[in-house]
């Protein structure tokens, strides 16, 4: 299964190289947003308010971390999208490789895309946005990480519904960037009307945010543990959901 398992993501890791807009909008995007904001912000003679001083120092990296986040979901609902409407998942199928094994080399996949991602991201932050210099950057490597994951589950459920690659990207990007909005990066949760309130609650981006200010900022694990929960429930949720609906063809 091991063997079987390492083989396929190496497949679909060259595949995924191969088409470079894909490519760049995973890898490149973000580390550009991050850099060109971080220049922005720091430009001499023009020191900035309070507040976007703050978001200049938390927000900024935050949200390249979840646009990190929203292009490898995005990217893994396209792939699957185009794999079953081409046969390739029914083919696959056929083969001695479990389900399981087929969906987890996708996954790891984005996974090792996100931490490359974030490490070109920390290597231009050294240099473009010395802010963040302080920031521990093991640990916001793995909250990201743990954002990421749960964040791929709903791509799955998105993937299992969706029925035709051409109609995937867009409803992923529907769904999912205007959860950046109500997340809490831009404006307090606790600002919004109750109803705004109440659905930003239940968003997954909403303790992703949290999670990596948290640790962005130093703060420790203990502190963020409900956030850490509300991902991991949110994980087991969407893979439930998405393996009863789930179509391989």
């Amino acid at each position: 299964m091991l063997r079987g398992l390492w083989k396929l993501t190496w497949i679909e890791t060259k595949v995924f190289l191969r088409e470079p807009l894909g490519a760049f909008g995973t890898i490149g995007f973000p580390v550009l947003v991050f850099v060109v904001m971080g220049r922005a912000v720091n430009i001499k003679g023009a020191p900035p308010s309070l507040a976007f001083s703050s978001f200049s120092r938390t927000g900024i990296p935050v949200l390249a971390s979840l646009l990190i986040a929203v292009s490898a979901v995005l990217s893994l609902v396209t792939i699957i999208s185009i794999y079953r409407e081409g046969g390739i998942l029914k083919r696959l199928r056929a083969t001695p490789l479990r389900p399981q094994t087929i969906l987890t080399a996708h996954v790891m996949v984005k996974l090792m895309f996100t931490a490359a991602t974030l490490a070109l991201m920390f290597l231009a932050g050294k240099r473009y946005f010395p802010a963040g210099a302080d920031v521990p950057w093991f640990s916001f490597a793995i909250a990201l990480l743990i954002s990421t994951w749960s964040i791929l589950s709903i791509g799955f459920l998105i993937a299992s519904i969706v029925p035709t690659a051409r109609f995937a990207q867009p409803v992923g990007a529907i769904i999912l960037y205007p959860m950046i909005a109500v997340s809490g990066l831009f404006v307090p949760v606790e600002s919004f009307p109750p109803v705004l309130h109440a659905v930003a609650q239940v968003l997954p981006l909403t303790y992703s945010v949290r999670l990596l200010q948290g640790i962005w900022n130093g703060e420790g694990w203990l502190v963020h543990l409900s956030d850490v929960a509300a991902l991991t429930v949110l994980f087991l949720i969407c893979t439930a959901l998405s393996a009863k609906v789930f179509r391989w063809e």
